[in-house]
């Protein structure tokens, strides 16, 4: 389904691989909390992302979304369920996912498998933070070629979630609810 404001992410038009985590019971809150498994972000972050990808595979990684652009109604939904400022936005004040300008994503080898990272995607423990020297040596170094790679390709970083990266100023971005992003994900 094609979107109005925002451009659909797929395997064949980035070059990455999708598994959208929301639309699965295989994230914090236990059940899909998206209709379906779609990944879209805006034009200017759809554009960050494919540098990021030309960025990876000339180092021989692939890149993995886990989740891009979040409804206004689902960032609502996980605050209800976990209401937790050090790893979710606070939906009065918006998240960059809803603005579409945010991306949680990974690292995957030749073979297509993920990188260490230390720990899981939506891992709501300190040792998810960009910095920690409590994980592995590889963990670290994998976690410091990803911040490479998706800082050169334009991105800004937040500090509590090694998978999150987001435009820089994102509330120069509009809010949108599902109906008026047109992504029939909620």
């Amino acid at each position: 389904m094609a979107s109005p404001l925002l451009v659909e992410i797929t395997p064949a038009s980035h070059a990455v691989s999708l598994d959208i985590v929301y639309a699965t019971p295989r994230n914090f809150t236990g059940a899909p909390v998206y209709r379906r498994p779609a990944c879209f972000l805006h034009p200017d972050a759809a554009s960050c992302l494919a540098r990021a990808v030309d960025l990876a595979t000339a180092q021989g990684f692939g890149v993995r979304v886990f989740d891009a652009y979040r409804p206004t109604e689902i960032q609502w939904s996980l605050w209800r369920h976990t209401p937790d400022p050090e790893f979710l936005a606070d939906p009065r004040r918006g998240s960059p996912h809803s603005r579409g300008v945010a991306v949680d994503l990974t690292l995957t080898d030749s073979r297509g498998a993920e990188l260490d990272m230390g720990t899981a995607f939506d891992a709501f423990v300190v040792q998810s933070h960009h910095g920690r020297l409590d994980i592995s040596p590889e963990a670290q170094r994998n976690r410091a070629i990803l911040l490479g790679i998706m800082t050169a390709a334009g991105w800004d970083y937040y500090r509590n979630e090694w998978w999150h990266y987001q435009l820089f100023q994102p509330r120069r971005y509009p809010l949108l609810s599902d109906r008026a992003a047109g992504t029939a994900m909620a």
